[in-house]
């Protein structure tokens, strides 16, 4: 897998669609091989990934809301999503 820089702009793959399960009361994931529920720190960078906005963006937008928000971090949430085959970069 390449690295995931700063200027990289993720998304959802196609058919992928994150949603809020007043069930469970918790973020899932659907795709088309199962669902995945993701921890809160997964699901607020799910939330951000458009295809527009870059790691960094992303990264600013979490630090806004979220105190130590780190680039590592963030990096590290969207290599494990897409060793799952969730998001893509455009």
């Amino acid at each position: 897998m390449a690295t995931i820089e700063l200027d990289s702009t993720p998304r959802l793959r196609r058919g992928v669609r994150l949603t809020y399960d007043k069930t469970r009361e918790t973020h899932v994931l659907l795709f088309p091989e199962g669902v995945l529920v993701p921890n809160d720190t997964a699901a607020a960078v799910l939330q951000l990934c458009d295809g527009a906005a870059t790691v960094a963006e992303i990264t600013a937008e979490l630090g806004h809301k979220y105190e130590g928000v780190r680039v590592a971090d963030v990096q590290a949430v969207l290599t494990r999503l897409a060793e799952r085959r969730v998001v893509q970069w455009t």
